[in-house]
């Protein structure tokens, strides 16, 4: 621009001085018109060098999120395993499976691949299971044309816990760190040092290639000595015991860092599928919070979750559903009308304009008692299903892992994630390659 007003500014004066002096100061003109022609060649070859400057990043590809998303789980040991996860890879080639959502952090608090982050180090050091060639095994699966989801369990972390106790939900006496009917620490919610950890191997699982980030034990602890427990950040925070807001705050800070494209600039991430270079993000709730108008007293509900992350996935497996649920006996007998039940009242939650739960992003309307509030309204594509694999309460087989997944479409949600803790995948129940129910210009209209 400054080339263009030099010149501007030369031819002018040319036309002054022709005015002035006459032919003769032609001999001059011609010079000056030479330097200038010169000095824009310059400019304008440094201009195109600046243009095609080579960008020497590191590449990073990933596979685009599918219309619908079917996908099954692979434990850190099974991806440390190459026999066992190999069977996984043939049974997403032979079926409709198009995703996997492999264990990056589990419920030991330790992880399945050597992170980045410095401050992750111990906790790959003293791995349960994992491998180091997760980067590998992830490029794979996208020459599969697999999506690859991360699973990271978030306050659940004995290994954290043990390592920091000062940032651990305590029992009643304040320093003893609680622990679960199983053994397990969680690490209370309000600690917010503890969510930078969390982040920092966010960042760390998406520029290896995962896809999709997914959040799991994100929640207040249960399953243990309740009447001995104690939350020494939470009571202290900005929202006191208020479990619901201090976990809703937690969303909101977690979706506004990964949010952040400049936390991920060391790469470049290529074949997102979606205009920013930033994983998708998801959330795992207990199944009780598409029904509940409460918390469960862990702190999850539905509204206050759904704004801030690109998926939810309510764990509405039939066998965590107590018995005579709906006057229906054993749930175990019933798992087309526990799971359609389950995501239809979720559907109707999302889609509702009004609600009488609470959320950041909600507003009060009147002043009426019980509070009714004005809400988001979102899509039955905000929700996945979590489906039932395993014969936990009862006898789980392909008609039962089937009528589960028929029972999500029915409700409109037609994305799904298969849970089996032993990786055995009941391969009866699942469609031949490439089916799919919903496509691509069926969800545009």
């Amino acid at each position: 621009m400054k080339s263009v007003i030099v010149v501007g500014t030369i031819i002018l004066g040319i036309f002054v001085a022709l005015f002035m002096y006459g032919p003769s100061f032609f001999s001059v003109t011609y010079e000056v018109a030479g330097v200038v022609a010169g000095e824009m060649e310059e400019v304008v070859q440094m201009e195109v060098q600046k243009e095609v400057v080579p960008d020497e990043r590191p590449v990073i590809g990933h596979v685009p999120l599918p219309t619908q998303v079917k996908t099954i789980y692979m434990t850190s040991c099974v991806a440390g395993t190459p026999s066992f996860r190999q069977k996984l890879v043939t049974l997403i080639q032979e079926t409709e499976i198009n995703s996997v959502i492999i264990d990056v952090k589990d419920y030991s608090g330790t992880i399945s691949f050597p992170a980045q982050t410095e401050a992750w180090g111990p906790a790959w050091q003293d791995a349960r299971c994992g491998t180091r060639d997760m980067q590998a095994l992830i490029q794979m699966l996208h020459d599969n044309n697999v999506f690859v989801i991360a699973r990271i369990t978030v306050f659940q972390d004995p290994f954290h816990a043990k390592l920091r106790p000062d940032l651990a939900v305590k029992k009643a006496d304040g320093v003893t760190n609680w622990k679960d009917n199983k053994g397990l620490s969680f690490i209370d919610v309000a600690a917010t040092e503890y969510w930078d950890h969390i982040i920092d191997l966010s960042v760390d699982s998406y520029n290896i290639g995962f896809d999709e980030l997914n959040f799991d034990y994100v929640r207040y602890p249960s399953d243990g000595p309740m009447n001995d427990i104690s939350f020494p950040h939470s009571a202290v925070g900005e929202f006191g015991g208020d479990k619901q807001a201090n976990l809703e705050a937690f969303f909101v800070y977690l979706n506004a860092q990964l949010d952040d494209e400049s936390r991920f600039s060391e790469y470049r991430h290529e074949n997102t599928g979606r205009a920013s270079s930033t994983p998708y993000t998801s959330a795992d709730l207990f199944g009780m919070t598409t029904t509940n108008h409460d918390d469960l007293s862990i702190g999850q509900v539905q509204e206050r979750t759904v704004p801030h992350f690109d998926f939810t996935v309510p764990m509405v497996y039939p066998s965590h559903y107590p018995n005579n649920y709906l006057g229906l006996g054993n749930p175990n007998d019933y798992p087309y009308k526990i799971v359609n039940h389950a995501m239809q009242s979720g559907v109707e939650r999302l889609k509702a304009p009004t609600t009488n739960m609470q959320s950041f992003t909600h507003e009060r309307i009147g002043t009426s008692t019980p509070a009714v509030y004005q809400k988001p309204i979102y899509e039955a594509t905000k929700l996945r299903t979590w489906i039932q694999d395993f014969d936990y309460g009862g006898d789980y087989d392909a008609a039962d892992v089937r009528a589960q997944i028929q029972a999500s479409y029915d409700a409109g949600v037609m994305s799904w994630m298969i849970w089996a803790p032993s990786n055995i995948y009941t391969k009866a129940a699942l469609f031949g390659p490439g089916v799919l129910e919903v496509t691509e210009s069926s969800v545009s209209e």
